[in-house]
């Protein structure tokens, strides 16, 4: 899980975190606080999803779907939009007794030179580049890290690391941040998770060890690595798939026919072959000269 997004971690100009409801012109949830907006956007598989705004003055119900952009994660329903938007009022009130300071300084980063920094404490800063970002330790903040997760270099990049440096100071950041840093480390770093809380992570708590099981579990047996709907046979899908799921050009693949309906219930890792249901097959196919895999499973 990357760094919360930046709507989430601009340093405010004033404590306002105040929530407004309403509904957009185009029917849907929206909320504002201050300056953010959050809208619970309508997907196109019926779901909803979790989309921002910011600086936009005009009357909850006067704004469409194209004055929101990103997608923040689903949401279940309309309760759990309220609970994102009230998550984010927290956040920004913390954020602001935080005092965090952010200037602009003369600074080489492994990303290219800083554009703008953000100083938590001393010995803690921020960087954003052109392209990427993440933290400087002073030498005195690295040792403070544990030992599981340090670096021998003093720079924690934005997309998983900064996690590490909101774990070390946990005073320095908002509850949210927090929580996403937890989640973080546990699906990036699960072992170092267990050995600094002392216990161990059920299934559905990491997806890299969950991964990691997965691959185990099925080292020996078919996972498709390609499909693509059947025009050939009624509701079937096409797949190809190799032993333990490797995509080295060189493993040996194999054509099966699986049921859609069975298909769609794979899961985050993969289909598997099951041999007892899902015969060999070699007769006509989708796939454009077949060894040429042409779409992603």
């Amino acid at each position: 899980m990357s760094m919360p997004d930046l709507q989430y971690d601009r340093v405010p100009t004033a404590g306002d975190s105040t929530v407004e409801f309403g509904v957009s012109a185009d029917g849907f949830p929206v909320g504002r606080i201050a300056d953010t907006l959050l809208a619970m956007v309508p997907a196109r598989d019926g779901a909803s999803f979790l989309a921002s705004a910011w600086r936009l003055t005009r009357p909850l119900s006067e704004l469409t779907r194209d004055d929101f952009h990103g997608h923040e994660g689903r949401l279940e329903d309309e309760g759990a939009f309220r609970a994102r938007v009230f998550e984010t009022a927290q956040h920004k009130r913390e954020l602001f007794a935080l005092g965090r300071i952010q200037t602009r300084m003369a600074a080489s980063t492994p990303w290219g030179p800083s554009q703008l920094a953000t100083i938590y404490a001393e010995g803690i800063v921020s960087h954003m580049t052109d392209g990427h970002g993440g933290f400087h330790l002073s030498a005195e903040r690295n040792l403070r890290v544990s030992s599981l997760l340090r670096k021998s270099s003093p720079w924690y990049e934005e997309d998983a690391e900064w996690a590490i440096v909101a774990h070390t100071f946990p005073d320095l950041f908002t509850a949210y941040e927090r929580n996403c840093a937890d989640a973080t480390i546990r699906n990036s770093w699960p072992s170092a998770w267990e050995a600094i809380h002392g216990r161990e992570l059920a299934p559905g708590q990491s997806w890299t060890k969950d991964r990691d099981a997965f691959d185990r579990k099925h080292a020996g047996d078919w996972i498709v690595i390609s499909a693509i709907f059947s025009t050939y046979h009624a509701d079937i899908t096409e797949v190809v798939a190799t032993c333990g799921g490797m995509r080295d050009h060189r493993a040996d693949d194999r054509r099966f026919l699986v049921p859609s309906s069975e298909y769609a219930t794979r899961g985050p890792f993969g289909f598997v072959i099951d041999e007892q249901c899902h015969a060999v097959y070699d007769g006509p196919s989708d796939f454009i000269g077949w060894r040429q895999l042409g779409t992603g499973a």
